[in-house]
């Protein structure tokens, strides 16, 4: 890549004008002017500074020291490397910790690292090569054989996931195709848009939360994300729990006490 050019597009891409950009990065407008232009080579440290002052993911701040022909600062391990075991034990602690809510893991391009038991629910009825590890959460949730034919509003819903696909430009054309066109709505929004899915325990009302790790410096930990789902009333919560319920009963070869719906 051009550093000039791809440093001006970061910029421009932040919204920053070249001031901006330099009181950021503790230099000055004339200096970054000059990076701009190619009439100045910037050392390492420097690339460092103004990767850090327009606040790239990490993938791009190696991208952006590449381009200025320098090695990357931040790794990028396999979750299989044991650096990150402490990583997988804190991805098993949550994952459990959430129950009896739905809740996994997923890299930079959706594809799912690992689940608890009670997202088992929000799959049912999926065709089979959608579902499991190394399988894409967005295309799971929009693919007519998968959740699409249950989700009870998918033309909102689906909104809500395509605008986190800009990075990923095939998927999103492909995943555009799946989704219904979104009527105007009249009526009152609420405080958050719910996942409406229709499952065996009646419909379920899902909110989601996204939780990153914030210090990551490795690039792999810093593109995982863990994607909750909260009850949005309190069927939801009573049908979460007796899912969660009946799976432990399951679990537990139907001892007594277990009772199934």
């Amino acid at each position: 890549m051009d550093f000039p050019s791809t440093l001006r597009e970061r910029r421009t891409r932040g919204h920053l004008s070249q001031l901006d950009l330099a009181l950021r990065a503790g230099t000055t407008q004339r200096y970054l002017s000059f990076i701009e232009s190619g009439r100045s080579v910037p050392g390492r440290n420097m690339v460092v500074r103004l990767a850090e002052a327009l606040e790239l993911p990490l993938r791009e701040r190696n991208e952006l020291l590449l381009a200025a022909g320098y090695a990357p600062a931040y790794p990028e391990s396999s979750l299989d490397d044991p650096v990150l075991a402490p990583v997988r034990t804190a991805i098993d602690h949550i994952l459990r910790g959430h129950l009896p809510y739905p809740a996994l893991v997923v890299d930079r391009g959706g594809d799912l690292i690992a689940a608890n038991t009670a997202f088992d629910l929000i799959t049912e009825g999926a065709a089979p090569e959608l579902v499991g590890p190394g399988t894409n959460i967005y295309r799971l949730a929009l693919h007519p054989d998968g959740l699409a034919p249950r989700i009870r509003n998918l033309a909102e819903w689906a909104r809500h996931i395509l605008v986190r696909l800009d990075h990923l430009e095939e998927l999103r054309a492909e995943l555009t195709g799946y989704v219904p066109e979104l009527e105007p709505s009249a009526g009152l929004l609420g405080f958050a848009v719910p996942l409406r899915l229709q499952s065996s325990y009646g419909e379920l009302r899902l909110m989601t939360t996204v939780t990153t790790f914030a210090t990551a410096v490795d690039v792999t930990l810093a593109e995982l994300k863990l994607e909750a789902f909260l009850p949005a009333d309190p069927a939801t919560a009573e049908a979460l729990s007796a899912a969660a319920g009946t799976t432990a009963c399951a679990g537990a070869g139907q001892e007594p006490g277990c009772s199934r719906p």
